[in-house]
């Protein structure tokens, strides 16, 4: 049985960070690109960053390439999402999601994502 659990969210006034962690369980880690989404209250979940399989390539949406870092670590089976200058714009649930190497598609697809995490709330306070 696949898991993804994150962890990090919180509460954060703007211009602050904060450090999302996403734990793997139940699936062959080094075989999936991991992906960061979130979604809005009223919105659609968005793509927001995703690193291969190996973590050679990362991608980033415009909106947070400068600002977010996403790293991973395959001998934990961890994916992480540093984010720093968050503004108010940042406020959303956080998803992380894997999608199998093996199955070539765009990393920012929300469609090619098998699995998901529960979600991490964020906020930040303007």
């Amino acid at each position: 049985q696949v898991q993804l659990l994150e962890s990090g969210g919180g509460l954060v006034q703007a211009g602050g960070s904060l450090r999302l962690s996403c734990a793997a369980s139940g699936l062959t880690f080094g075989e999936y690109d991991m992906g960061w989404f979130r979604q809005a209250p009223g919105w659609e979940r968005e793509f927001v960053a995703a690193t291969s399989f190996s973590g050679g390539a990362t991608v980033y949406a415009e909106s947070v390439k400068t600002r977010f870092t996403m790293s991973r670590d395959n001998g934990r089976n961890l994916v992480f999402l540093e984010m720093n200058s968050l503004k108010a714009a940042d406020t959303a649930v956080y998803f992380c999601a894997a999608a199998s190497a093996f199955n070539a598609g765009y990393y920012y697809d929300i469609t090619r994502y098998q699995y998901w995490g529960q979600g991490t709330q964020v906020t930040v306070s303007s």
